[in-house]
């Protein structure tokens, strides 16, 4: 949920404050996948289609959509729950990040085996 520190004068929560937690939610699939750590390599889309509102509750839905030798492309959904009169829920951003693994020393690796 986001804070008035989060947001504008308006109430208006900053766009990169949102694009710092698709990061987060898509790393974990990305993390589990990989086996350890990762890094993201591109934003490869990043659509804000309503804006998010000091006191909104979102939640973020991250799904891998493709994987190569050493990368791992995920899609991150955000919705926004807004408690007016009635309840609303409305998707509010979607992205499509990539993240590489990587090793202790920061250096690409190849996933591990699906087995």
């Amino acid at each position: 949920m986001p804070m008035p520190a989060d947001a504008n004068i308006h109430g208006d929560v900053f766009g990169g404050w949102i694009m710092a937690q698709v990061d987060i939610a898509g790393a974990i699939p990305a993390t589990r996948r990989a086996q350890g750590r990762v890094a993201t390599v591109a934003v490869n889309a990043f659509t804000f289609k309503h804006p998010v509102f000091v006191g909104d509750l979102l939640s973020f839905y991250a799904t891998i959509t493709k994987t190569g030798r050493t990368s791992i492309t995920v899609e991150v959904e955000v919705y926004a729950e807004r408690k007016r009169l009635q309840i609303e829920v409305i998707k509010v951003t979607e992205a499509t990040l990539t993240y590489v693994a990587t090793d202790d020393e920061r250096n690409s690796r190849p996933l591990p085996t699906v087995g």
